[in-house]
């Protein structure tokens, strides 16, 4: 190579292949499509999109589509958008509310017409169903954080950085606790509030739009991750769906790159020295089908004081009329329930929140009992690659807990080190 002398010979990744179509290795693909590099993904599943994808199921003699959860975006989700932009996904595909959270138990709070932080402060001073004194204690915590840049310099629980700044009462049982366990999927007890601060700081405290609500109008896999298929297919591209992979190894012979982007309890069976034990919180959606009259004074509304935390009017977001999703995130005695047993339960809980509801038609309850990993404090951080292989997931991030944002970012992180990974020669 000595005819090389003072010039570089670069070795680029031309042929990739991602094991995984979720948002993650989607994300992973589109962006390497983009850049000009020929794609090859392998998804084991019949659609894309992994842990938040459109499920088929039979109900009262009829198919349904359904998701396997129930997903609130926020504003903040700055990646997310911009790929979803990318593959031509319509902007009415988000319903977008600034900052509102509406409680079947009489409280409510939403963000005002002024700059933020001020339109949140401002709402948050005006809450309704909370004593003075709670709103002001309230006002004086968030005033703290954002003096300390919404960082802690040792991890605890949400928990006891609640109690720390008195934090207790209504407006922690309606506020703060369910925000914490629908953005990190983990109970408050065991919550890292390191993580609870990185999602303040980028939505209550983050820019214009940073804390608006963006409720999806598609189904999860029509959201982004077919669009991104066809989007891969039109650049040259390949998307294989029913097509499992089992050995990466031997994968890796015939690509350059391989991303492997699966949930974090398939690692063990394709990088089985992957050395990383998570703990896994579960999501349970329950789909209730009551007659078409029925439906929410708005889309989404908390419960409290049982097992439901969130329900979802799925006819003004969907045009599903009368079906609504209840949500329980985290692990939690609803567990212990048959799914039959859940629904009924969700069922009695709604019908003490909504006047004459009626008997459902029909209810279908879908647990992902490893929807997440567990968000603790000081939880252990996955590198970006094992044995060669890039990883790329929400469980990887290592800031954000795990969302959809976090597994895009995920995604376009893992792409960008394919590229970085690429190699000179350089003669002497």
């Amino acid at each position: 190579m000595a005819h090389l002398d003072k010039r570089v010979a670069t070795r680029v990744a031309t042929r990739v292949a991602i094991v995984g179509a979720g948002y993650a290795g989607m994300a992973a693909a589109v962006t390497l499509a983009a850049a000009g590099v020929s794609v090859t993904v392998f998804e084991s599943g019949p659609v894309p999109g992994g842990r938040a994808r459109r499920v088929r199921i039979s109900s009262d003699g009829q198919g349904q589509e359904l998701d396997n959860g129930q997903h609130i975006l926020i504003g903040a989700y700055g990646e997310l958008f911009r790929l979803m932009r990318a593959v031509g996904v319509p902007s009415d595909a988000l319903l977008r509310i600034p900052f509102e959270l509406r409680h079947a138990q009489g409280f409510s709070m939403r963000s005002l017409w002024l700059p933020e932080p001020l339109g949140l402060m401002a709402g948050l001073a005006l809450a309704k169903g909370i004593p003075f004194g709670e709103r002001l204690g309230a006002l004086r915590f968030m005033r703290t954080l954002k003096n300390s840049a919404f960082r802690l310099a040792r991890d605890m629980t949400v928990a006891q950085l609640l109690e720390r700044h008195g934090q207790r009462g209504r407006l922690a049982r309606l506020l703060w606790e369910p925000l914490a366990v629908s953005a990190l999927n983990t109970p408050v007890a065991e919550a890292s509030a390191s993580v609870f601060l990185a999602v303040l700081r980028d939505t209550l405290a983050g820019g214009a739009g940073a804390s608006d609500l963006l409720l999806p109008r598609l189904d999860l896999s029509r959201l982004f991750p077919e669009p991104a298929v066809e989007f891969v297919r039109r650049h040259g591209g390949e998307v294989w769906l029913r097509s499992t992979v089992t050995d990466v190894r031997e994968l890796k012979q015939g690509f350059d790159a391989v991303i492997v982007a699966v949930g974090p309890h398939q690692l063990a069976s394709l990088l089985p020295d992957f050395g990383l034990n998570f703990a896994y919180q579960p999501i349970y959606t329950c789909y209730l089908q009551y007659e078409e009259r029925v439906r929410l004074a708005f889309p989404m509304l908390g419960l409290s004081g049982g097992l439901v935390q969130w329900v979802f009017d799925r006819g003004a977001l969907l045009g599903e009329r009368g079906r609504l999703a209840c949500v329980i995130s985290a692990k939690g005695p609803h567990q212990e329930l048959s799914l039959d047993e859940l629904c009924a339960r969700c069922h009695d809980e709604l019908a003490q929140a909504i006047p004459k509801l009626g008997k459902p038609l029909w209810s279908r309850a879908i647990a992902e009992k490893r929807a997440t990993i567990a968000c603790t404090p000081n939880r252990s951080r996955s590198p970006a690659q094992v044995e060669g292989f890039y990883l790329a997931g929400d469980y990887t991030d290592p800031e954000y807990p795990p969302t959809l944002e976090a597994a895009v970012r995920s995604g376009v992180r893992a792409a960008g080190r394919v590229q970085e990974g690429s190699f000179s020669l350089v003669g002497r």
